[in-house]
């Protein structure tokens, strides 16, 4: 006898969606072709990215809650979101949710940063470094002082993605990010790793490791992490050699 209670089965990580119409390429979060495993998506009503990022997203909580409790009702084991600056409500959704919760893939840095050799540090790079603060980064269990490079300065991809512009360039994108990436290892030669912030950014992680040089971790490497406890793979209990077959 097999024991029921939930509608869908099989996708156990449910994703919260910020309010978009942006164009989202495969490795990008929202793209569910991305994922190697069956994943659940809602979409928080009014959570633009711009609101998100420049603004406090805590005035949005009960909305990001209110999505999570129904991805957990049609059969969610493990929450995560689509933008690294809701950092800021990981405690309140996660207390309210009573399941693992992931709102960030800056709670990566710390886990990171404990690989590290002495003298090197995890960098970060994000959407809007002017908008990410010390309580972003203290939020994930960041240390304070972090080194921080955004996309602010480049040619589209901070503009067009908290525009929420209905067409991307993503080669600009592309070479917007490979900008950020080798900034970073200029201004902070002690970093040793990379995190990215916006889950937008999974795309260029490629990219950014053979031009810095360093390991790129992102919301696709957390993500697929968190799931890997939810659903642990099964292995059957055999050597399976074909010597003894």
């Amino acid at each position: 006898m097999e024991r029921g209670g939930k509608t869908v089965y099989g996708a156990i990580v449910g994703i919260l969606m910020l309010e978009t119409q942006f164009p989202r390429v495969h490795g990008d979060v929202g793209n569910a072709l991305t994922w190697d495993f069956p994943v659940q998506y809602r979409v928080v009503e009014g959570a633009s990215p711009d609101r998100v990022v420049r603004n406090d997203p805590s005035d949005l909580a009960e909305r990001f809650i209110e999505a999570g409790h129904d991805l957990i009702r049609t059969g969610c084991d493990g929450i995560t979101t689509t933008c690294g600056f809701l950092s800021l409500i990981q405690e309140e959704v996660k207390s309210a949710l009573g399941v693992p919760v992931a709102t960030s893939s800056l709670m990566q840095v710390p886990m990171v940063q404990s690989l590290l050799p002495a003298g090197k540090r995890c960098g970060v790079l994000t959407i809007s470094e002017e908008a990410l603060g010390p309580e972003h980064l203290a939020a994930a269990g960041a240390p304070p002082d972090t080194p921080v490079v955004g996309t602010d300065g480049g040619r589209c991809m901070t503009r067009d993605f908290l525009g929420d512009k209905p067409t991307i360039d993503f080669a600009a994108c592309r070479l917007d990010m490979i900008d950020a990436g080798l900034g970073m290892m200029q201004s902070y030669p002690d970093v040793g790793a990379i995190v990215l912030e916006c889950t937008n950014m999974v795309p260029y992680a490629r990219d950014l490791r053979k031009v810095t040089g360093v390991p790129v971790y992102s919301i696709y490497s957390f993500i697929n992490w968190f799931q890997a406890g939810l659903l642990p793979r099964h292995f059957p209990l055999e050597v399976d050699d074909p010597r003894w077959m």
